[in-house]
């Protein structure tokens, strides 16, 4: 018997953290199976010996997926990871964060079992440093500030996200083939949620539960051992551009681009221009004029258009 949920867990270079995460997995109280799949990235720490170790002392319930190398995009991870799930849902964690609500998985599968017309629940989050300890990051808290019902609209307004990773329970879509999900790996080598809420919301809501059941850590070492400090290293301004810009299309490819799109690519172009501007480079450069030429295919072309999202969205899956 398929279990009803999956976890799906990242983790790559996570020693120092990631029991708590499994711990916060494990106090899980449900009245439904669930698997824990792992894509552990083929770490140089003793990630790996962690994992053996609650693998053998809770037999059947963990998949590991141990990389013969690493896959140097985490983003194909997650992709690969959520592939070999079989639950009806996904709950997705990295092995950095952790929950903190034991009926985590219970109120949300709850949630979406008597709402069919959501595709996804997130929960409010804490934010903590490398110790565990509260830590204050006011940027990440003004992305991550929602409350109650998050559509579409509400993501392409570019305001606030729904939540976290860490807080996202959501019907496994990655099977539906209605979309093309390589995009997942193939329009960024790190960021990955912003990009799983787009696959959400492009069929149906989330509803977003203001209690707190997830901690989200932030790393403020300088320390190279983990993809959370490398990539702090990005010039993450000129990369958003160019993921942005490289979702547009694919939105426009696979179901076409609303009304609303339109002025949001005139801004987005616009901060892409200003980037190149105040930094040209060769990196900045392979952002600008991809942005370019799909701002003037917008503005001079034909693209493909679609009616405004309907109320009615089959969540079926």
């Amino acid at each position: 018997m398929n279990p009803k949920l999956s976890v799906v867990l990242i983790t790559y270079n996570h020693e120092p953290y990631l029991r708590e995460a499994l711990d916060g997995i494990l106090m899980q109280e449900t009245d439904f199976p669930y698997e824990i799949v792992v894509g552990e990235d083929c770490s140089t720490d003793h990630t790996r010996d962690i994992l053996r170790e609650y693998d053998r002392e809770h037999p059947g319930l963990f998949r590991l997926i141990f990389r013969e190398k690493n896959l140097g995009r985490p983003t194909l991870n997650v992709y690969e990871t959520a592939m070999a799930c079989r639950g009806e849902y996904l709950a997705f964690l990295e092995g950095d964060d952790y929950w903190t609500d034991p009926k985590k998985l219970q109120k949300q599968v709850d949630f979406l079992e008597t709402h069919p017309e959501y595709m996804g629940t997130t929960a409010s989050l804490v934010i903590v440093d490398e110790n565990g300890n509260p830590a204050s990051h006011p940027e990440k808290e003004a992305l991550y500030a929602w409350s109650g019902d998050y559509t579409f609209e509400d993501y392409q307004n570019a305001g606030p996200w729904p939540g976290q990773t860490a807080s996202n329970v959501c019907r496994n879509f990655f099977h539906n083939n209605r979309l093309d999900y390589t995009i997942l790996y193939r329009a960024h080598d790190f960021i990955d949620d912003g990009v799983i809420f787009l696959f959400i919301l492009l069929q149906g809501r989330i509803y977003r539960f203001d209690e707190v059941m997830t901690a989200h850590r932030v790393e403020t070492g300088t320390g190279e051992n983990s993809w959370n400090k490398r990539k702090r290293k990005r010039d993450y301004m000129a990369e958003e551009c160019a993921l942005k810009c490289t979702l547009m299309e694919w939105c426009e490819e696979n179901v076409g681009l609303t009304e609303s799109a339109f002025p949001r690519a005139d801004k987005e172009f616009k901060t892409a221009l200003s980037v190149f501007l105040k930094r040209p480079s060769l990196r900045t450069a392979r952002m600008f004029f991809p942005s370019l030429r799909y701002w003037l295919h917008l503005k001079f072309g034909k693209p493909k258009r679609r009616p405004e999202a309907s109320d009615e969205v089959d969540t079926a899956v």
